[in-house]
């Protein structure tokens, strides 16, 4: 089971593109049906993400990056790289989809998934707005075509 999540704030102008992907890729799947695919939007819910991704054998998570990179750069990274242990906090708004991947690992152990790749998409806006910027929407314009491919591919 490959299981794909998008992530962001729809509010927050870039910050929504994972979760602009993950629509889209709903709709692609609606049309063309994949049984072992699962696509969802998580918005900004770690727990969502570690929940969600529990029983899949591949996970791929995409989410904006604010790193000072050129905008709409693309980064494909290896989950385990990006993992990182949440600090210890009553608030779960806190946990982030990057806590989920190791916090989820410790959890489920084998039920969570091993394979993990994370699209960045490096955003050139994040303040309030509904629209994504013309050079980030080109980006997840590519990064949905891979993931397309991707998708069918894996049959």
């Amino acid at each position: 089971m490959l299981t794909i999540i998008g992530c962001g704030n729809l509010n927050r102008s870039d910050d929504a593109v994972g979760v602009i992907i993950a629509q889209g890729l709903q709709q692609y799947l609606a049309e063309n049906p994949h049984p072992n695919v699962r696509v969802y939007d998580c918005g900004t819910g770690g727990m969502d993400v570690m929940f969600k991704a529990r029983g899949s054998t591949a996970l791929i998570i995409v989410d904006a990056s604010s790193t000072s990179s050129e905008p709409g750069a693309i980064f494909k990274v290896p989950g385990k790289e990006l993992e990182a242990l949440p600090e210890p906090s009553y608030n779960l708004h806190d946990f982030r989809w990057d806590h989920a991947l190791a916090a989820g690992r410790k959890i489920f152990a084998h039920e969570f998934p091993q394979d993990v790749t994370v699209y960045l998409i490096e955003a050139a806006n994040l303040d309030l707005g509904l629209e994504l910027s013309p050079i980030v929407k080109h980006s997840a314009e590519l990064v949905f075509e891979q993931l397309t491919k991707f998708i069918n591919q894996s049959r």
